[in-house]
């Protein structure tokens, strides 16, 4: 593995990493937080603090929480329950296909981790045209 796959994930990687994803837009979340989207379908965003993300001690909430969408209830719990990953969730996203991670936390990830949570969030909110396409220019296939 190269070294800039190894290195530690940074926020500016989460931010580069999921604009260079094809017919991907940002928009403004609430607060003006960025939201990326493929086909107007969010797959990553920062979010506001929220009273289910919050410090267990102080009961301070969380305000620097990343959403991830994930493929599928399997994906979820292969990254929440992995105590090697930073990755969690919350009540208020039981059912929904994704998973919280806190910018703080980025670190524990090497970027190429990080570039296949991205890529695989970006797969899982774009069309299939747009996914097949993509897989193809890299070689892969829809079931790799």
């Amino acid at each position: 593995m190269d070294s800039a796959a190894s290195r530690q994930a940074t926020v500016d990687d989460v931010h580069a990493i999921a604009l260079a994803m094809p017919y991907v837009t940002i928009v403004d979340g609430s607060k003006g937080k960025p939201v990326y989207q493929v086909g107007a379908r969010s797959f990553v965003f920062f979010r506001n603090p929220r009273p289910d993300a919050a410090d267990p001690v102080t009961g301070e909430r969380y305000d620097d929480v990343i959403v991830f969408w994930v493929e599928s209830e399997a994906d979820k719990r292969s990254l929440i329950d992995d105590q090697d990953t930073p990755f969690f969730t919350t009540p208020h996203f039981d059912g929904h296909p994704s998973v919280l991670l806190r910018e703080r936390d980025l670190p524990a990830l090497s970027y190429r981790e990080l570039s296949e949570v991205i890529q695989d969030a970006w797969l899982s909110r774009a069309s299939a045209r747009r996914a097949a396409d993509w897989l193809k220019s890299r070689g892969l296939t829809p079931d790799e």
